[in-house]
């Protein structure tokens, strides 16, 4: 019998993390084509901002409480190396290149959380 696929149960916090991510990164990109103007209402791109962070590191803390056990851990590995990443967007700049290629780096980690908690294969 082959093994049961299911989700982990920490798979909406992955979830929520990705999508704060992707609406922070839409936004900036929006800002930076000069599509939107924030010069007015600049906080909302730091509340996703802080909202990816938080929902991040709620993800990863699935690493200790989240079941089936070894799909958290997985998932919450999975999604540690974008931590580096949205660590330094503070401190490089809104101005240069550097803040939206930093900012892009966590990408990969941040869907890479999302797939091992949503697709996760049952060990017993």
């Amino acid at each position: 019998m082959a093994p049961r696929r299911r989700r982990t149960d920490a798979a909406p916090l992955f979830a929520v993390a990705a999508g704060a991510y992707a609406a922070n990164v839409a936004l900036g990109s929006a800002v930076a084509a000069k599509i939107i103007d924030t010069s007015s209402f600049r906080w909302v791109h730091h509340t996703i901002y802080i909202a990816t962070c938080v929902a991040s590191a709620a993800a990863f803390s699935s690493i200790f409480w989240g079941t089936p056990t070894h799909a958290s851990r997985r998932a919450a590995l999975a999604l540690a190396p974008a931590a580096a990443p949205l660590a330094a967007i503070p401190y490089l700049g809104t101005h240069s290149r550097r803040h939206p290629l930093v900012a892009l780096a966590a990408a990969p980690f941040i869907v890479a959380g999302l797939v091992c908690a949503r697709l996760t294969t049952d060990r017993k």
